[in-house]
């Protein structure tokens, strides 16, 4: 049986520490510094963090499936 799961990036060059991630996702995303940073780079699908990486001001979070960006979502 094959897992399926996603890629998440955070561009630290983008990003300007809102925290709307961590607050959303804290099992994935921290507030470290000025900036967020993922605690898991590679996670199980869930709509949670495609709202994360949706709601991020910098659009900084990048989430992929098979090499595909599925996320920010247009």
């Amino acid at each position: 049986m094959v897992t399926m799961s996603w890629k998440v990036e955070v561009d630290g060059g983008t990003c300007i520490g809102s925290g709307m991630c961590a607050s959303l996702v804290p099992e994935v995303f921290e507030l470290e510094g000025a900036t967020a940073t993922v605690t898991k780079s590679e996670v199980d699908p869930d709509e949670v963090v495609l709202d994360a990486a949706d709601s991020c001001p910098a659009m900084a979070i990048e989430v992929k499936e098979k090499g595909e960006v599925i996320g920010p979502r247009p």
